[in-house]
């Protein structure tokens, strides 16, 4: 199974992300999922994705990414509960690499909640490495990073 990546263009494309989404992610303790905090991110210079299944185009996540020297920052929205263990995630993962790679950039961040186990295997199965910072107001966000080669 297969996902596309569809960059949010503007304030209608927010919304259909917030609302196609708004049920699996509204919870998520990575996010405060609302359509004013992703605009906010957006107008922090973060670039939001939709990610939808290439069968019927449901959008199953959301990612974003932004340039800062040599790295570019990354972090994603959990997959749909339903449309979990199917791969998804390994290719979000392969969509970042390939974003750095284009933009011939050095390293990629990325950043997940403190409790986030998951999001830990998964880095560690793609060769990110723990920094050792804590950010976030409350410090539950740790950074990740991967050298490319």
């Amino acid at each position: 199974m297969e996902i596309i990546f569809k960059q949010a263009t503007g304030n209608e494309h927010i919304k259909e992300i917030y609302e196609h989404t708004v049920d699996a992610f509204s919870d998520s303790p990575d996010f405060n999922w609302t359509v004013q905090e992703i605009k906010n991110e957006v107008k922090d210079g973060w670039d939001l994705y939709a990610c939808s299944t290439v069968e019927n185009k449901e959008i199953i996540a959301a990612v974003f990414f932004k340039v800062d020297n040599d790295s570019l920052l990354t972090k994603n929205t959990a997959i749909k509960m339903h449309q979990q263990g199917s791969g998804y995630s390994h290719q979000i993962k392969k969509f970042f690499e390939n974003k750095a790679r284009k933009l011939k950039l050095k390293k990629i961040k990325h950043y997940c909640r403190i409790d986030n186990f998951r999001m830990y295997s998964l880095n560690e199965s793609h060769g990110y490495e723990k920094t050792g910072d804590n950010l976030g107001e409350d410090g539950q966000v740790v950074e990740w990073t991967k050298v490319l080669k």
